[in-house]
């Protein structure tokens, strides 16, 4: 084994640490010319809108000959016009948005595109918007377009990521049950269901151990039906629930790789009945949350000819994955102390080949997280995240003597643990920065596409992001 000299880990740290200084400025540089020019713009138009107020003053609508008032209008636009104003009322018809671009920069292994390259990557762009409209007063109406690039897995492609139908069965006071149809978020932990948006979870990469970014698509959203109820008592607080029979999406490129073995796997996934379902209880001032999530994904294999795993043929066969989430939070004036709980079951079965239909286990992880309100405009946080593919093989050892030839040196490829600390700064109500630092101690949850050989992945590696979001 080679030995680190001093003068070697001097070289390797003044290199690195003026690569991270550069590129930190860099990007600095970048965000000041963008708010500056927010700014400005803001400036000017407010001097517009003064100037505007103020040219109204010396001449009053009244005071116009009524020929220079009277503005006839075809029928058609004055409807439409009504129209409009009637939807845009609260309420009826909303829509909103937002844009996230993130630089990311490793000292070894590629995150979202080649991070590990020495330049860093800014290869993390999120961007969707989002319309609600109630054309009753029990049924809502929603959808989202996203458009998400993150590395090999992601091209940025949009796509529908939610579009349901909302109708509210009972509603009284502060109870109600309804139903939801159509592409609907997963509900599960606290943050599956708002991920997407930058503003509304907690750092630019969620806790890897239980928000899988390499199969997000599988997670995020299905296609199916979902009841929802809420209890809320005076004194105990409010219980909410949902519960719901969905069929998974499979098809991205980034779930493949995760759940397929090999690389002579060439069929491909279905969409099978699934089910999902989630209870949250917090009490009335929202000091305390506690959460329940539960899923049972289904998924089949189609293989095609040729398909072979430890020299033996496949056939066609099914893939569970059953995972159960505990999930705690207390907030305070000023803090706030995160964590959940995760313990998952794989099981490969019926594929008539006794490598794959060997695979039963049960993988665990976790995560703790303080945050801290510094100001209404800066908080921080600090997170420590924890990921074991095997709860039974923890070192990933048991698994790499199983194989030895194949999967020498790879122990670390089977547990993740992540030291995360991280500012956030709301410089308007619109725009926010991000910036966070991870050092992490194995692979567990690297993307397979962005890492096409595992043998070159490290086990000890540091990552360095800045993100800027704006939203409407």
């Amino acid at each position: 084994m080679k030995m680190l000299t001093c003068s070697q880990l001097n070289n390797f740290l003044t290199g690195f640490s003026g690569r991270i200084v550069k590129q930190f400025m860099l990007l600095l540089l970048f965000e000041s010319v963008f708010f500056c020019a927010y700014a400005e713009n803001q400036v000017v138009q407010k001097t517009i809108t003064n100037s505007q107020e103020t040219s109204l003053k010396w001449l009053q609508t009244s005071a116009l000959p009524s020929f220079i008032t009277e503005v006839k209008r075809p029928a058609w636009i004055n409807n439409a016009a009504n129209w409009y104003q009637k939807k845009s009322r609260e309420g009826d018809l909303q829509i909103h948005g937002f844009i996230g671009q993130s630089y990311i920069v490793t000292t070894h292994n590629n995150v979202f595109g080649n991070s590990d390259g020495g330049l860093g990557s800014f290869g993390l762009t999120e961007a969707g918007i989002n319309a609600s409209f109630r054309p009753l007063p029990r049924l809502l109406i929603a959808a989202q377009g996203l458009s998400r690039r993150a590395g090999e897995g992601s091209s940025g492609m949009p796509r529908l990521d939610f579009g349901f139908l909302d109708y509210r069965l009972y509603s009284h006071e502060a109870n109600q049950f309804g139903i939801r149809v159509g592409r609907l978020k997963n509900p599960f932990g606290f943050y599956n269901d708002t991920r997407d948006v930058p503003f509304t979870r907690p750092s630019i990469l969620l806790p890897q151990s239980i928000y899988f970014d390499r199969t997000r698509n599988l997670a995020l959203s299905g296609d199916g039906v979902h009841l929802y109820g809420d209890i809320s008592h005076p004194q105990w607080g409010t219980l909410s629930t949902q519960f719901g029979f969905l069929f998974p999406i499979v098809t991205d490129k980034d779930t493949r790789a995760s759940v397929l073995i090999g690389d002579h796997m060439n069929g491909h996934l279905t969409q099978e009945p699934s089910i999902i379902g989630r209870g949250i209880y917090e009490t009335n001032d929202r000091r305390i949350v506690l959460a329940v999530s539960g899923v049972w994904l289904n998924t089949d294999y189609v293989s095609r000819a040729g398909d072979k795993l430890g020299g033996q043929s496949i056939s066609n066969g099914s893939l569970q994955f059953s995972p159960v989430y505990f999930s705690a939070q207390y907030n305070a004036e000023r803090w706030s102390l995160t964590s959940e709980y995760a313990i998952r079951h794989f099981a490969y079965t019926n594929f008539n080949n006794t490598v794959l239909d060997g695979i039963n286990f049960y993988g665990e992880s976790y995560y703790v997280q303080g945050e801290y309100r510094f100001t209404p405009k800066w908080e921080g946080f600090v997170r420590y995240d924890a990921l074991f593919t095997d709860r039974s093989d923890k070192s990933g050892k048991q698994w790499v003597s199983e194989n030895p030839d194949s999967r020498h040196g790879l122990e670390h490829s089977r547990y993740a643990k992540d030291i995360t600390v991280g500012i956030r700064w709301n410089i308007t109500p619109e725009f926010m920065l991000r910036a966070e630092y991870h050092h992490v101690n194995g692979t567990g949850w690297l993307s397979r596409l962005d890492n096409m050989y595992p043998e070159n992945t490290h086990k000890e590696w540091d990552l360095f992001a800045i993100q800027g979001s704006y939203r409407f």
